[in-house]
């Protein structure tokens, strides 16, 4: 059986994390995602982005994948954020509507709206977005 072609990397500074993926997150990759999430809640991060930029293609697996860990995180006090994602996940983001559940941006500016398909309406996230260049620098606290 082939190795996963997704790469994890974790920054950790006191009780948040900078989680960078890198490859392809499909079917046989999002439990690595969900296993790497997991682990930065049993370690006590609260605070997950999720940066996203090294992404090549992300299938709904990685979505189920985020939305598990965005509620679990939800559920231990924290908040989980996704950064820069691909074209193939902000489709089925702004498609299914949860894009509000997971970005610091609003809906509609994640891939050009879709020709005669409705934004859904949704409102803005209840915590504040967190600049991933502060996490990238480790100047957050």
């Amino acid at each position: 059986m082939p190795l996963p072609q997704l790469t994890v990397y974790r920054h950790d500074r006191r009780h948040r994390a900078l989680i960078t993926l890198a490859g392809e997150i499909d079917l046989e990759s999002a439990p690595l995602v969900r296993t790497a999430l997991t682990r930065s809640l049993d370690d006590g991060i609260r605070t997950i982005d999720v940066d996203l930029t090294p992404v090549t293609f992300c299938d709904c697996s990685g979505l189920n994948a985020f939305l598990h860990a965005a509620q679990k995180t939800t559920e231990a006090g924290g908040t989980l954020r996704l950064h820069h994602p691909p074209p193939t996940l902000g489709l089925i983001l702004d498609l299914t509507g949860s894009g509000f559940l997971l970005l610091s941006v609003p809906l509609g500016h994640v891939t050009p709206p879709l020709a005669g398909v409705p934004a859904p309406t949704a409102q803005a996230p209840p915590h504040p977005p967190v600049p991933l260049a502060s996490v990238l620098s480790g100047d957050v606290r």
